[in-house]
């Protein structure tokens, strides 16, 4: 029981980085130097960052919440 926590919180994290680097891949694709004032760079990268986060980890928590529920669903037979 103990064990199969681990192995599902190993599985999570990695879930979460893969997603936020994917995340972080497709927003480089996206030019968004237009969006900052020419002196606030920091805090646009700073904001790229937070976002990337929030989106990957976002996604991440989708499909390990979409692999739970279809481990679930074989309860009802």
């Amino acid at each position: 029981m103990i064990e199969e926590l681990g192995v599902q919180a190993l599985i999570n994290i990695f879930s979460h980085l893969i997603f936020i680097y994917i995340t972080w891949q497709v927003i480089q694709a996206v030019r968004l130097d237009g969006i900052f004032k020419k002196d606030r760079i920091i805090e646009g990268r700073i904001l790229v960052i937070l976002i990337t986060i929030v989106i990957g980890s976002t996604v991440s928590r989708f499909f390990i919440d979409l692999i739970n529920w279809a481990q679930q669903v074989l309860y009802l037979f």
